[in-house]
């Protein structure tokens, strides 16, 4: 019987979850074992869960969890150096050459585990099969409205969950106070890109929409420096050009504001050079450039500024693949499994 376990998140400021009660009632249903971890955090009361058929375990006990069950999670684990004996799925961020990254693989290497990052279940086209990245770019959008908003009186101040995403447009729309400055967007035709496009517009700004064809030259792009706001929605990889340079600050620039959405800044693929650290919801951005200022909100969990409302349209998509693990072997499993095993060969233990 394959048997899930949904641990609890251990970072700060994350509520989210990746799978909801009726998604454990199904798989359930189907013949699986679900075991879902208490937390005080998570936008689902744990008794939902226990209504739909979970067995409930205390917060954390997943390392002690039956070696042949498959620790669910999303963001990462405890930074403790352990060794890693499970199959865990979730957002790894250890296949760019991060520090972090290569210490989790090291910890997968040593423990005899499995990852199956999220980031990589792919259809056969390549296409992830389940994302946050439409609540990444809305809500990247909105804080970084918002340090537009702070910067003629200091910087961005700390930002908090919101109730729903008409909560978080309506507050940036008051925040703005009929100001419309312009923005580019690039990757605007992805998830990331489509919803700081969506979220910029409902607030009646006027967007510049780039994707694959007005970047396929490589650069440089001074364009970049030319709009009032510059979100980048694309990840990093091999080959990915560089939009923001080191050199920003001494350029002339209309650029106040830099919204790395993806937020990859310890990649050495990172297209944004002016800054090498992501940024906090008590510290939403990080001043860069003086006289005239340039803010850089690089936060990293964005989508749970909206827990619920995220963690439903998350859990919505995976679930068709969750249902597939009585063969992990196969499909989006295996293929992620590939990914894994390319790199774990290069990860020192």
């Amino acid at each position: 019987m394959t048997h899930l376990w949904v641990r609890a998140e251990s970072r700060d400021n994350e509520e989210r979850v990746g799978i909801m009660p009726d998604g454990v009632a199904e798989l359930i249903a189907q013949g699986m074992r679900v075991t879902v971890e208490d937390s005080d955090t998570r936008c689902v009361p744990i008794d939902h869960f226990r209504a739909a058929g979970a067995d409930i375990a205390p917060n954390g006990t997943w390392v002690r969890a039956p070696k042949d069950a498959i620790v669910f999670g999303l963001k990462e684990l405890p930074d403790d150096g352990s060794a890693l004996r499970h199959r865990h799925i979730m957002f790894g961020h250890a296949y760019k050459g991060q520090p972090a990254g290569q210490r989790l693989l090291a910890r997968f290497k040593a423990g005899g585990g499995t990852l199956y990052d999220l980031e990589y279940l792919e259809n056969p086209e390549g296409r992830r099969v389940a994302a946050f990245g439409y609540w990444a770019g809305y809500a990247g959008a909105a804080v970084s409205l918002l340090a537009f908003a702070a910067q003629d009186h200091g910087t961005c101040p700390p930002v908090s969950t919101w109730a729903s995403s008409e909560a978080m447009r309506a507050d940036v729309a008051a925040a703005l106070d009929g100001a419309t400055p312009d923005a580019l967007v690039i990757g605007a035709l992805g998830r990331v890109g489509t919803g700081a496009c969506d979220l910029c517009e409902a607030v009646g700004l006027s967007v510049t929409k780039w994707d694959l064809t007005e970047t396929a030259h490589g650069g440089p792009f001074p364009e970049v420096l030319n709009h009032t706001l510059f979100f980048n929605c694309i990840l990093a990889r091999p080959g990915t050009p560089v939009f923001v340079p080191a050199d920003t600050c001494s350029r002339d620039r209309a650029l106040r504001v830099i919204g790395d959405i993806a937020c990859d800044p310890d990649s050495d693929f990172s297209p944004i050079k002016v800054y090498d650290a992501a940024t906090s919801w008590t510290e939403p951005v990080t001043r860069v450039c003086h006289a005239p200022p340039l803010d850089v909100m690089a936060i990293d969990n964005l989508p749970s500024l909206m827990p619920r409302e995220s963690s439903e349209d998350f859990a919505s998509q995976l679930l068709p693949h969750l249902k597939t693990l009585d063969s992990p072997e196969r499909g989006v499993w295996g293929r992620a499994k590939t990914h894994f095993d390319d790199h774990i060969g290069k990860a020192s233990s």
